[in-house]
C-alpha cells in the first residue's frame, strides 16, 4: 500500500507531506483547490510525462516522492527479478525535476522512469477521469479479459506469440522465395559470384587484426628505429654511456660499503640496475641487429589488408562476418539450385507451423470464453449494485479476419439496460456516467483477481448523482474492505464513507497562491460534508444532513 506522499515545487503546492491510510481515502475540496495535482504529482513519480509547466513558478526544481509498504512475498518476488529491492518492507520511488529534465530513483538509486513503471505497475493502479472512455475500444475489452485470466492464460499466450513468430518467419521466407526462372537464375547467377569473389580471397580468421598490427609496425619502422638506437647510445657502455656512469658510481660506492651497511646496500642495489641494464642493451642491440626493413612484404602486407577492408566494405565489419556470410550464400546458392524442392519443403514447414499456431489461437480462444463467461456475470451483478436495475452484460467473440500474435478472437462487451432492449456495444449505449459505473464494476471485479494493493480513482463519480451515488459509494467501501483506496471526489454520498478524509485547500500566501492537504478530524469531515452538500451556505438543516450521512456511512462499514 501506499503510506506517503511528498511533493515539493509542483504547481501550486509549494510542499506537502499525505500519509494515507487503509481502507478508503477520500480527496475532496473546492473546483480548483488543487485536487488533480496530488494524482499528478503520483502519476509523474511513477513514471509518467514530464511538462516544464509543472515546476512552481521561480522553483529551481520539483521533487515527488512515493513510500510504498509491501509485504506481499509475491510481490517481493516479482520486483527483485526487475532488480528492485525492498527493504524493511518499505520501497522509496522519487521523480525530481530540474527545468525540462528529470530524474527517476528508486530506493535512491538512479534507474530509467520504464523501470519504475514497470515496478510501479505490481503496486499501484490509477484510473484517471478519462480512463473509462476507453472502454468505447474494442481492443480495451480483450486487454480487460486477458488480465482477468492471465493467470491460466499467460503461457498459452506467451506459446501462441512464440508459434505466431515462427509461422510468419516461414511465410516471410516463401514470400522471398517466390520467383520465376529468370529471377531465380539471376540472383543464383549474383550470390556465385559473391561466393566466388570472397573464396578467391582465402580468408583467414584474425588475420586482418594480424595484419594491421604489422602494417602499423611497417609504417612506423623509421621512427621505431630510430627511438631504439637513441635508447641504446644512451645506455651503452663508454664515455657518457648509462652503463658506463653506473661502473663508476659501483667503484665509488665498492670503495667505502665495507664501513657501512646502508652504503653496501646501496651498492647492492646498484650492481642489481648495471646487470639489468647490460640485459636490457643486450635485448636492444639484438632487435636492431633483427630489424630488417623488407619494402616488398611491407607492399604485400598493405596489398593484402587493401583487399580484405574492401570485402569488409561489401560483406561484413569483420573476418569472421565475412567468412559467415559466405556459408550463408552457399546455403542459398544450395536452395536456390534445387529452388523447387526448397519451396516444397516451406510449404511443407509452412503448413505445420500454421495448424500449431491455430491450434495456439484455439486453446487461447477456448480459456478467455471461460472467463468470460465468469467476467460478465461478476460485472452483471457489480452494475446491479450501481444502480443498474435490469442490465445484462456478456461479451461476444467472432472470429479476426487476420489472426495475430494475439490469437483469433475479435472480442466486444456487450451491454442492455432497460427490459426488452437489446445486448448493443458500450459504444452505442452508455452515457459518461454510465461508462464510469461500468469501469468501476470492471475495476472492483478486477481487484479481487489480483495483488494490487492501491488502486486510485479520479473523479470515477462524474455523470452520476442521488441513489446511484449511494451505490457507487457503498462499492467503493466494499472494495476498500480488501484494498487501499484513494479517491477524489465531488460527491458527498462517496466522501461520507471515508476511513480517511482529506481536504485539499487553495489560499494565498504573500503573493503566491498554494495548495495544502491536511487529514480532517471527525467533526471537520462532517462540515466538509457539509460544504459539499449545501454549497457556500451551511446552514445547521445541512450539518444535520452531513452529520447523519457520516453516521449512515459508519453503519454501513460495520
Amino acid at each position: 500500500m501506499l503510506r506517503s506522499l511528498h511533493v515539493k515545487n509542483l504547481a501550486l503546492i509549494d510542499e506537502a507531506e499525505v500519509e494515507f491510510g487503509e481502507g478508503l481515502n477520500i480527496l475532496s475540496g473546492e473546483t480548483g483547490a488543487g485536487k488533480s495535482i496530488i494524482i499528478g504529482s503520483i502519476n509523474l513519480a511513477l513514471g509518467g510525462k514530464v511538462q516544464k509547466e509543472m515546476l512552481r513558478e521561480n522553483a529551481d526544481a520539483a521533487l515527488v516522492e512515493l513510500i510504498f509498504e509491501v509485504k506481499e512475498e509475491n510481490i517481493k518476488a516479482a520486483l527483485a527479478a526487475m532488480d528492485v529491492s525492498v527493504e524493511d518492507d518499505m520501497l522509496i520511488m522519487s521523480r525530481k525535476i530540474t527545468g525540462g529534465r528529470s530524474i527517476a530513483r528508486i530506493n535512491g538509486e538512479t534507474v530509467p522512469a520504464s523501470k519504475v513503471k514497470e515496478a510501479a505497475a505490481l503496486l499501484i493502479d490509477i484510473h484517471g477521469q478519462h480512463e473509462h472512455q476507453s472502454l468505447l475500444s474494442k481492443k480495451k475489452h480483450l486487454e480487460i479479459l486477458d488480465d482477468y485470466a492471465k493467470t491460466e492464460l499467460q503461457l498459452p499466450k506467451e506459446t501462441l506469440k512464440k508459434d505466431y513468430r515462427t509461422y510468419r518467419a516461414i511465410e516471410e521466407e516463401l514470400e522471398q522465395n517466390s520467383m520465376d526462372e529468370e529471377q531465380r537464375l539471376r540472383e543464383l547467377s549474383f550470390l556465385e559470384y559473391e561466393w566466388q569473389e570472397i573464396d578467391e580471397a582465402d580468408l583467414t580468421a584474425g588475420e586482418d587484426e594480424t595484419l594491421e598490427s604489422e602494417y602499423k609496425k611497417f609504417a612506423n619502422g623509421k621512427k621505431i628505429v630510430e627511438a631504439l638506437s637513441h635508447a641504446y647510445e644512451y645506455t651503452k657502455g663508454g664515455a657518457d654511456g648509462a652503463s658506463d656512469l653506473i661502473s663508476r658510481s659501483l667503484r665509488e660506492l665498492s670503495a667505502v660499503s665495507d664501513f657501512d651497511r646502508t652504503v653496501q646496500g646501496f651498492s647492492e642495489e646498484l650492481l642489481e640496475i648495471d646487470n639489468l641494464l647490460s640485459d636490457f642493451n643486450r635485448e636492444i642491440s639484438d632487435y636492431l641487429q633483427e630489424t630488417d626493413f623488407d619494402e616488398e612484404h611491407f607492399f604485400e602486407t598493405e596489398k593484402r589488408l587493401d583487399l580484405i577492408n574492401h570485402l569488409k566494405s561489401k560483406y561484413g565489419d569483420s573476418v569472421e562476418q565475412i567468412l559467415e556470410g559466405q556459408k550463408k550464400r552457399e546455403e542459398k546458392i544450395e536452395q536456390l539450385k534445387d529452388h523447387d524442392a526448397y519451396v516444397a519443403k516451406l510449404r511443407a514447414e509452412q503448413k505445420k507451423a500454421q495448424e500449431v499456431f491455430q491450434a495456439d489461437c484455439a486453446k487461447v480462444s477456448k480459456i478467455r470464453k471461460k472467463y468470460a463467461k465468469k467476467l460478465t456475470e461478476e460485472v452483471q451483478k457489480a452494475l446491479i449494485d450501481l444502480n443498474f436495475l435490469d442490465v445484462r452484460f456478456t461479451m461476444e467473440f467472432k472470429e479476426a479476419e487476420n489472426p495475430n500474435a494475439n490469437g483469433m478472437d475479435d472480442a466486444e462487451f456487450l451491454i442492455s439496460t432497460n427490459p426488452g432492449e437489446p445486448l448493443k456495444p458500450l459504444s452505442k449505449v452508455a452515457s459518461g456516467g454510465e461508462l464510469s459505473r461500468i469501469m468501476l464494476a470492471m475495476k472492483a471485479v478486477l481487484a479481487k483477481n489480483d495483488s494490487i494493493g492501491t488502486l486510485i480513482f479520479d473523479e470515477i463519480d462524474a455523470g452520476i448523482s442521488g441513489r446511484t451515488a449511494q451505490m457507487v459509494s457503498e462499492k467503493m467501501n466494499v472494495i476498500g474492505k480488501s484494498h487501499q483506496v484513494i479517491c477524489i471526489t465531488h460527491l458527498p454520498q462517496i466522501a461520507a464513507m471515508a476511513d480517511v478524509h482529506f481536504l485539499i485547500e487553495k489560499s494565498v500566501v504573500g503573493e503566491n497562491t498554494v495548495s495544502r492537504i491536511r487529514p480532517l478530524g471527525k467533526e471537520e469531515s462532517v462540515v466538509e460534508l457539509a460544504r459539499m452538500i449545501g454549497g457556500v451556505a451551511i446552514t445547521d438543516t445541512v450539518l444535520k444532513s452531513a452529520r447523519e450521512m457520516k453516521e449512515l456511512a459508519l453503519h454501513e462499514k460495520k
